[in-house]
């Protein structure tokens, strides 16, 4: 375990470069998406650089080989210097990254990871207009001939696919047993004939996921990761590297944002507001709260003692606080903040209060949705009785 003196060599090695390479003003020149898209492969190439961008990868690879507790010291300085959040790459660096590092072969590997720090984008061709939670329903298709799969569906909710080079996908090649069984998981070439990308425009004006139009697409046999009916197993290695660091990351930046929140008290006047007063500090506290419980889960990854569950339980925590803070800013900015002004594409701090309250909502639905998280929490740490199957109201 790494002490805290080399801990205290590190915050200070990336802080000194922060200080000196972090963008400023990098919410303003991400008012478009196409400004957005640059500012976010310039960013990500300085922390390739810097050996700061993927602490989670192994140490064959720059800045790789972190422990859990150098990451944490990272994204601390990263969320405490305000810089922008990677979530082009996401997709590439962790989701990309956890199949091919735990479930693909070494010709995909020494293939496709290399490429992701060069700017490679992935996206993930998950979840469909009748497969979301229940992820084992998709009805997407692939069918074997000869040394390709031909595959035709739809895919929905893929986050940035619009920009996105690759494709982790996945499709039904069987229907035979259970619906876990007879998925098959596939790496898919964005620009292959057949592959239409519709961008969903979300409420608050941004344009973060997209649909994917899939018409007798052809992928290679090779670019089959693990064996044929057996996605089900790999999408589970995709779907946990979503979680912990993420989280903690988020909580951190929400509250390095709460100056945000405190200037609107001192613009509109309420500084001996007692109300608004009392209300700033009990967000302040639920804030504090929740990057507790995210620093109590790292803390049980550290130590070998993490349960299932506890990914929900943080998951859940950052959400409702997310949809608090959001709500408060816009309640203090009156109707003056509800007129349409420039949004920050792919922020959630932005200062812009009615477009960063109606996205606080979708934090309830990513990645796993409020009830599914407890229904984990219930039936997987407390024990309580599983839900029943097909009961109606």
């Amino acid at each position: 375990m790494t002490n805290e003196a080399d801990l205290e060599v590190l915050r200070g090695e990336v802080r000194a470069f922060l200080e000196a390479e972090a963008p400023s003003g990098w919410r303003d020149a991400s008012r478009t998406q196409d400004d957005f898209v640059r500012t976010q492969r310039d960013w990500f190439g300085k922390l390739v650089r810097a050996g700061y961008a993927i602490p989670h990868w192994p140490a064959d690879y720059p800045g790789g080989g972190r422990s859990l507790a150098e990451q944490k010291v990272i994204y601390e300085e990263l969320a405490r210097a305000d810089c922008p959040r990677l979530l082009l790459s996401f997709v590439s660096t962790y989701h990309a990254f956890a199949t091919l590092h735990e479930c693909g072969n070494a010709e995909q590997k020494a293939r496709y990871l290399p490429k992701i720090l060069e700017g490679e984008t992935w996206c993930q061709g998950f979840s469909e207009p009748g497969a979301g939670s229940d992820l084992a329903a998709i009805k997407t298709r692939a069918e074997r001939k000869g040394d390709v799969y031909v595959v035709n569906g739809q895919k929905v909710w893929s986050t940035m696919a619009q920009f996105a080079d690759k494709c982790l996908l996945l499709a039904r090649t069987s229907s035979d047993g259970v619906k876990q069984a007879g998925i098959t998981y596939l790496l898919m070439d964005m620009k292959t004939p057949g592959v239409t990308v519709r961008p969903i425009h979300q409420i608050q004006g941004d344009e973060e996921f997209a649909e994917i139009f899939l018409d007798n697409v052809e992928i290679p046999v090779s670019e089959r990761v693990g064996e044929e009916g057996k996605g089900w197993a790999v999408a589970q290695a995709t779907l946990a590297s979503e979680r912990g660091l993420t989280l903690m990351e988020l909580s951190y930046r929400m509250r390095g944002a709460l100056h945000r929140v405190a200037r609107q008290i001192r613009d509109h006047g309420h500084e001996d507001d007692r109300g608004i007063l009392r209300d700033f500090g009990t967000l302040v506290t639920q804030v504090d709260a929740v990057c507790a419980i995210a620093d109590q889960f790292l803390d049980n990854r550290i130590n070998g003692i993490e349960r299932i569950g506890d990914a929900s339980i943080v998951k859940n925590a950052y959400s409702r606080a997310l949809r608090a803070y959001s709500a408060f800013g816009l309640r203090l900015g009156n109707m003056e903040e509800q007129y349409m002004a420039p949004i920050t594409f792919g922020d959630l701090n932005t200062g812009n209060w009615m477009a960063d309250f109606m996205n606080s909502y979708a934090w309830t639905i990513a990645g796993g949705s409020e009830e599914v998280q407890r229904n984990i929490i219930a039936e997987r740490m407390l024990d309580m009785p599983r839900e029943p199957k097909g009961w109606v109201l």
